[in-house]
C-alpha cells in the first residue's frame, strides 16, 4: 500500500513544481506600458510584447495539470483507462469550455480500443474526484463485433462515431429514457444529431449477453448503456457536458483538434 502512495505523492509534487515554473514564468513577462505601469484596460501603449505563455494558455495548462490529480488520485490506470486517453480528454474539454457551451465538471469517456465485455465507460466527477460510473457501453453494430475498429459520420451507416460530444436534453423515445448527444468535430461526428445518435439503456448491455456471446449486444451508432444504470447516468451527465468517444485509429487521431 505504501509504493502506490509513494507514486501519487512523488507525481503532485512534479506537477506542483510545473505549476510554481509557470505562474513564475507568467509574472515575469508582464506586460508593461510606456509608464512602467502593469497594462490595464486603461493603460498607454504596450511596451514590450506580452509573455510567451499568455493568459489564456497559462490557465489552460493549470487547469489541465491540476485535472491530472484525478487520474492518479482515482487509480484510473488500474481500473483499466490509460493516461494518454484521459490527457486527449481534457484536452478536448480544455478547448470546449473555451465555446461556454459545457460545464467541467463531469467528464465521460468511452474508451473503443477495448473490446465490449469489459467495462469502457468512465463518468468521473472531476471536482469531488469521484468515479459516478463504470460500465460496459455499447458500439455500432457496423463497427464490428467484440470490439469496434470501424467508424463513420454517415447516416444509416449504423456505426459509431470517433470524438468529442456535448450532452443535451433528455427525452422518450423508442428506446426509453434518452439523451441528445451533439458531435463538436466536423466530419468526424457532426451528423451525429441527424443520426439520432443518442444515451440510451439497452438489455443488451449486460453480462448475460457476455456470458452466452462472450460480448454485448450492439446498437445502430448509440453508446448504449446497461437499462439499470441509464436513467441515473442520463441524469447525472445531461445539460452541457462533455463525452469523449475514443479508438486508436490514425484516421481519427490525425483529423482531430481537439485531442492536441
Amino acid at each position: 500500500m505504501q509504493k502506490p502512495r509513494k507514486k501519487l505523492r512523488l507525481a503532485t509534487l512534479v506537477r506542483a513544481t510545473v505549476l510554481g515554473v509557470l505562474i513564475v514564468l507568467h509574472w515575469s513577462f508582464v506586460p508593461f506600458t510606456t509608464d512602467g505601469i502593469a497594462s490595464t484596460p486603461l493603460s498607454k501603449k504596450i511596451f514590450f510584447a506580452p509573455s510567451p505563455i499568455g493568459s489564456i494558455e497559462y490557465h489552460a495548462i493549470a487547469w489541465s495539470l491540476s485535472k491530472m490529480e484525478v487520474y492518479d488520485s482515482l487509480h484510473l490506470e488500474e481500473q483499466g483507462l490509460s493516461r494518454t486517453v484521459f490527457q486527449m480528454a481534457l484536452n478536448g474539454m480544455e478547448k470546449l469550455k473555451k465555446t461556454g457551451l459545457i460545464r467541467d465538471n463531469i467528464l465521460s469517456i468511452a474508451d473503443f480500443s477495448r473490446p465490449s465485455s469489459e467495462k469502457r465507460l468512465f463518468v468521473i466527477d472531476l471536482n469531488n474526484y469521484q468515479v459516478l460510473f463504470h460500465s460496459l457501453v455499447a458500439h455500432g453494430n457496423r463497427s464490428g463485433k467484440e470490439s469496434a475498429n470501424v467508424f463513420s459520420n454517415k447516416p444509416r451507416s449504423n456505426a459509431s462515431s470517433l470524438g468529442f460530444y456535448v450532452t443535451g436534453q433528455t427525452y422518450r423515445g423508442s428506446n426509453g429514457y434518452s439523451l441528445k448527444l451533439q458531435g463538436m468535430e466536423k466530419g468526424i461526428n457532426d451528423a451525429a444529431f441527424r443520426r439520432a445518435i443518442v444515451v440510451h439503456g439497452a438489455d443488451y448491455v449486460s453480462d448475460s449477453w457476455i456470458n452466452s456471446k462472450g460480448y454485448i449486444g450492439r446498437s445502430q451508432g448509440c453508446p448504449a448503456v446497461p437499462t439499470d444504470i441509464s436513467r441515473p447516468l442520463i441524469d447525472e451527465i445531461k445539460d452541457g457536458t462533455v463525452l469523449f468517444i475514443y479508438h486508436p485509429t490514425s484516421a481519427y487521431i490525425s483529423r482531430s483538434k481537439l485531442v492536441r
